[in-house]
């Protein structure tokens, strides 16, 4: 046969052809819009590491969310900034608390139209930025796993259909779950961190929900960045446990850990397109050394490609745009 016999261009001549033989999409149902809510604040605020997102009132947090849902993006993953903070972070499962104020808002304005995803955490809430109750400078697990169960149910009767406990305290899902459960909240998903990992690629959102530690840092609760076995092995607990969904976090870095979490869930898989991900394409292309959308939707496509089934990105605008 003349060479070569073999001719995989012939699908790639125009966009149609491309387009008709395209492996993986990225559709705005396959993404979740992280957005903050700031208490006590009486316009946005842009949030200086991350160009373009912000720091919403209640009366923009809506705004900007119909904006999303008319781009297709119909699901929001809320991060909440109270006005106060204490040891115990109180915020956090109070009835009144900014992130319960946003679900209400945002339920009020979609109804069932919109899925609504409350961040379970206290780094937020707490006055040292630690994901739970800190004594003796060490995260007391059990402690802290009271405090997640009283904020799944208030986030629940906010509004939300699903919470999404990001802290890694070991059994978190289990007791989260029993808890929905004993308040008849049953209905209520959860879509557990299962494996996140102990980053640099967060600077950019401590500075968003205003949540950097005080004293020492997460490596005791979070993923050691070179372990795919216990990752696996997290993911294992967070399903046996009754998780809806896991998550892989941050994305990129960590592509092979999704696919390995993609072939043994029986669950939908999420990964996080973190905020040092988002910023450092924004800087590049601010720049002028990339086309940041071009490059945003390459590195999305990726985390799609290895597995998951829904991508947390801060590129949900722009992607839908």
């Amino acid at each position: 046969m003349p060479f070569p016999a073999d001719r995989p261009r012939r699908l790639r001549r125009t966009e149609a052809l491309r387009s008709l033989v395209r492996e993986t999409d990225v559709l705005p149902r396959h993404l979740i819009a992280p957005l903050f809510v700031k208490e006590g604040i009486r316009e946005p605020e842009p949030i200086g590491s991350m160009p373009g997102q912000l720091q919403h009132t209640i009366e923009s947090l809506t705004k900007e969310a119909r904006e999303l849902a008319s781009r297709g993006v119909r699901s929001f993953l809320l991060f909440g900034i109270p006005s106060t903070k204490d040891a115990a972070g109180t915020q956090a499962y109070a009835s009144g608390g900014i992130s319960q104020q946003g679900l209400r808002a945002l339920r009020d304005e979609f109804g069932s139209d919109a899925v609504l995803i409350g961040d379970l955490c206290l780094c937020e809430y707490t006055d040292h930025g630690h994901c739970g109750v800190l004594r003796d400078g060490d995260v007391r697990n059990d402690e802290t796993l009271d405090l997640y169960a009283q904020t799944a149910i208030v986030q629940a009767d906010a509004g939300a259909d699903i919470v999404a406990p990001s802290g890694m305290m070991d059994g978190q899902v289990a007791m989260i779950r029993d808890a929905l459960d004993d308040a008849g909240r049953t209905d209520t998903a959860i879509m557990a961190y299962a494996a996140k990992f102990a980053s640099a690629h967060y600077g950019p959102f401590r500075e968003a929900a205003e949540c950097a530690p005080q004293e020492g840092d997460r490596s005791g609760y979070q993923m050691d960045p070179a372990n795919i076995r216990e990752a696996l092995r997290e993911t294992t607990l967070d399903l046996e446990e009754g998780a809806d969904i896991v998550m892989v976090k941050p994305a990129l870095p960590y592509l092979d850990v999704i696919s390995a979490v993609a072939d043994m869930s029986a669950v939908p898989v999420a990964a996080y397109n973190v905020s040092g991900e988002y910023s450092m394409v924004q800087a590049a292309a601010e720049c002028g050394w990339i086309d940041g959308e071009a490059v945003a939707r390459e590195h999305v496509t990726a985390i799609r490609r290895a597995g998951a089934d829904l991508v947390v990105t801060y590129f949900a605008k722009q992607l839908c745009s």
